[in-house]
């Protein structure tokens, strides 16, 4: 089988990579994006871009998102997986053209690619999921070490692979009677707004709801207005995908708190 006719059968968005540096073929940053299932654009691809890999794009677009074992190069790696394999669920997974796995998992949103990025677990050990790809080794005749259904991306690992974000210190109450000035008010809101827009899926709700509190204290002392605080932290939370709705009920309950 043909490297075209593996990206094929795999039904998944795949494109040519290179057989040493694993990148894609196709010129220019973000080759990975040009990734498809159609076969007519697939042989278009591997036609003007031959490769003897086969990439899949992973994250929303092919439901797919991949742990990445590297024990080979760096055997921390494998001592790390020995540490957490029990609480692992039960998925597919591949065997690598150097001997690592890839885990493969059903794509949660908030998973994406940490390859490279400091924070990691252990070297070696590397998430692939919104914005990246990975090597389809069975395409390449590599092994399907255990051939299970896609089990969902667990929450423990993104926990791990993704730390929530240092909590901003208490902003403290002015000591200024009435209303602060637009450039005070604006610096005391700025790390609330901050920490709202960097929490990972899944604690949103409760760094927007310690925020909230936050902004609640200034809203007592008189210091700030109730709208223009629940509006700026509103924003802040839309921006991480929280429903209008959800988020200005956890506001409210938020400034409740601090009455």
């Amino acid at each position: 089988m043909t490297p075209l006719e593996a990206a094929i059968a795999t039904g998944l968005p795949c494109f040519p990579c290179w057989g040493n540096s694993k990148a894609p073929t196709i010129p220019g940053p973000g080759g990975h994006k040009h990734a498809t299932a159609d076969p007519a654009e697939l042989r278009a691809l591997w036609r003007r871009h031959p490769g003897p890999l086969v990439g899949v794009r992973t994250g929303e677009a092919s439901g797919r998102s991949v742990l990445d074992i590297d024990g080979p190069k760096h055997p921390e790696a494998d001592v790390w997986l020995a540490a957490h394999r029990a609480q692992l669920p039960e998925t597919r997974i591949h065997r690598t053209r150097s001997g690592g796995l890839h885990f493969v998992f059903q794509h949660v949103p908030g998973v994406r690619t940490s390859t490279g990025r400091p924070g990691r677990p252990a070297r070696g050990v590397d998430a692939r999921g919104e914005g990246g790809y990975v090597i389809w080794w069975p395409a390449a005749g590599s092994p399907v070490v255990y051939d299970a259904p896609l089990a969902p991306w667990p929450q423990w690992l993104s926990r791990v692979l993704w730390p929530p974000p240092a909590v901003a210190p208490r902003p403290p109450i002015h000591d200024a009677k009435g209303p602060l000035s637009p450039a005070l008010r604006d610096r005391l809101l700025s790390p609330l707004k901050r920490a709202v827009s960097r929490t990972p899926e899944g604690q949103r709700h409760d760094v927007l709801f310690w925020a909230a509190c936050r902004v609640g204290e200034l809203i007592t002392a008189g210091q700030i207005d109730s709208e223009w605080g629940a509006e700026q932290l509103a924003r802040a939370a839309a921006g991480v995908g929280l429903p209008d709705i959800e988020a200005r009920r956890t506001i409210a309950d938020g400034f409740a708190r601090t009455r």
